[in-house]
Order: C-alpha cells, then sequence, then structure tokens
C-alpha cells in the first residue's frame, strides 16, 4: 500500500468543540481503525466537525467507521459535522443513501458554529 496516500488525521480541541483535520485514503485499515479510535477517546464533546475537504478516497470501511463515529456523536449527545466533502464524497453518500444521516456543511457554516460559542445569542427583553 502507498504510505503517502494513508488517512492522516488531526484532532483540534476548543474548549468542547473537536475539529478533525482528515486527508489521504479514507479505506479500511490501520489508519482507519486508529482515526476511530481516537475520536471515541475524546471527552466533553458538544460539537465534532470531521474535515473532509483533503479526502481523496472513501471505501464502505471508511463509510462504516464514519457510521461508527455518528453513532458514538449520538451516545455523547454531541452534533456531529462534515464539512466541505470533494464531489465523490457526497456522490458516495447519495448512492449508499446515507446523505440524510450526516449533517454537511461548508467551512464558513463550521466557523458560524464556533463562532456562537463565542457569542452567545442576545434576548430582547420584554
Amino acid at each position: 500500500m502507498n504510505r503517502h496516500m494513508e488517512l492522516k488525521f488531526q484532532v483540534e480541541r476548543l474548549q468542547d468543540v473537536a475539529v478533525v483535520n482528515c486527508s489521504g485514503r479514507m479505506v479500511r485499515g490501520t489508519a482507519l481503525d486508529e482515526f476511530r479510535r481516537r475520536i471515541e477517546q475524546l471527552e466533553c464533546v458538544r460539537v465534532l466537525v470531521l474535515d473532509v475537504s483533503e479526502v481523496e478516497q472513501l471505501d464502505a470501511g471508511g463509510l462504516g467507521a464514519l457510521l461508527q463515529v455518528r453513532r458514538w456523536a449520538t451516545q455523547k449527545s454531541a452534533k456531529m459535522k462534515l464539512v466541505n466533502p470533494p464531489l465523490f464524497f457526497r456522490r458516495l453518500l447519495e448512492a449508499t443513501h446515507l446523505a440524510s444521516l450526516f449533517e454537511v456543511s461548508s467551512l464558513q457554516e463550521a466557523i458560524c458554529i464556533l463562532r456562537a460559542r463565542e457569542c452567545p445569542p442576545r434576548f430582547a427583553v420584554a
């Protein structure tokens, strides 16, 4: 297997928001298993953002891992977002009828979520 194409990911935390930047091949293998395990070790997460804009390949193993991470997020009452999936990624989600299970957003929308934490909504007093 070509090691430079292997899944690479980096987890960043900002209070209760975790951003995971993914690149390479999201395919069955040890790197994908490590990706899932690392996410499942996160504690006190309100929002999990998966930036998949640099994912070059996705197979059934990758889809399975995304479903497992989604289940984990649901169990932890965390909101999960897929950010900027490439066209092939979105088409594969649609072809497998999984698109409705994932909330897909642009990077700009994800930034708004992060900023909402810094700037709580203001309520009018009547």
